[in-house]
C-alpha cells in the first residue's frame, strides 16, 4: 500500500495553478519553447519554483498538455469520426488538423514532436496517428485516395504543414489554407 502524496499548502498550490494557467496563455501564444522566464513572469513567481513544482519544462508540458491540446484533437477526432464518407472524413481530419497547426504555435509544435521527452504529449502524437490511419485506409478503400499513400506519409504531410505554418509566420491564413486544398487534391487518385 503506497502513502498518498503529501497535500500542498494552500499558497503553493494557488502558485501550482497559476504557473499552469500561465503557462497555457505563454505556450499558447509562442508555442511550447517559450521562455520559462515568460511563464514565471506571467504567474509571478521564480523560474525555480517551476523547476521546484513541476521538474522543468517537460513536466510542466505535462501538466498542461491535456487543456492546451489533448481537447482540441479529440474534438476534432470525435467532429470528423461522425463524418459518414470517408473521404470527407480523412479531408476533413487533414484540413482540421492543418489549420490548428497554423493557428496554434503550441499545437504546432505539438505536431511536430517538438517536445519528444514529454510522454503525454508523444502518446497523444500516437493515437493521433493510429486514428488518421484508419481513416485513410477507410478513405483509400473508397478508391478516391491514392493507394500508394502509406500513414507514414501522413505524418510527414501533416508535418511539413506544420513547418510550414512556422516559417510563413507572416501569410494569410486563406493562402494556407489555398494551399491546403493544393496537397488534397494530389492525395486523390487519378480519374
Amino acid at each position: 500500500m503506497t502513502a498518498d502524496p503529501p497535500r500542498l499548502r494552500a499558497d503553493a498550490q494557488r502558485n501550482v495553478e497559476g504557473i499552469r494557467l500561465a503557462a497555457l496563455d505563454v505556450f499558447r501564444a509562442g508555442g511550447l519553447n517559450s521562455p520559462l522566464d515568460e511563464v514565471a513572469r506571467a504567474a509571478g513567481v521564480s523560474k525555480g519554483t517551476i523547476y521546484h513544482r513541476f521538474g522543468g519544462r517537460q513536466g510542466l508540458i505535462d501538466a498542461v498538455v491535456e487543456d492546451l491540446f489533448a481537447e482540441r484533437i479529440s474534438g476534432i477526432i470525435t467532429a470528423v469520426g461522425a463524418v459518414e464518407d470517408p473521404v470527407e472524413r480523412f479531408e476533413g481530419y487533414l484540413r482540421q488538423i492543418w489549420l490548428l497547426s497554423f493557428d496554434e504555435p503550441a499545437a504546432n509544435d505539438v505536431l511536430l514532436r517538438a517536445q519528444p521527452g514529454s510522454g503525454m504529449l508523444m502518446a497523444l502524437c500516437e493515437r493521433a496517428s493510429e486514428v488518421v490511419g484508419g481513416f485513410l485506409a477507410d478513405a483509400q478503400a473508397t478508391g478516391a485516395i491514392r493507394a500508394d499513400l502509406t500513414p507514414d506519409d501522413v505524418d510527414v504531410l501533416i508535418w511539413e504543414r506544420g513547418i510550414i505554418a512556422r516559417a510563413c509566420d507572416q501569410r494569410q491564413r486563406e493562402d494556407f489554407v489555398r494551399s491546403c486544398e493544393h496537397t488534397l487534391r494530389g492525395l486523390r487518385s487519378a480519374p
